[in-house]
């Protein structure tokens, strides 16, 4: 598995965090084909890396 350099992305965290720590997650957007995901309470823990698709498709569910 090639590793992706995420160190030059800007992190957009999810309008439904709030000061308070809710469980709420970051997306880093603009890769043309990969969005990655973090845990936005805890971002040193990892990333996941979606292909857009995938993640189009796992927002679209969740809206719908």
């Amino acid at each position: 598995m090639r590793a992706i350099d995420l160190s030059s992305v800007t992190w957009r965290k999810s309008s439904y965090s709030n000061s308070d720590g809710g469980n709420c997650l970051e997306v880093a957007p603009g890769l043309p084909s990969l969005v990655p995901v973090r845990d936005s309470k805890d971002p040193s823990r990892g990333t996941l890396v979606f292909e857009v698709a995938a993640w189009a498709a796992f927002v679209a569910g969740v809206k719908g």
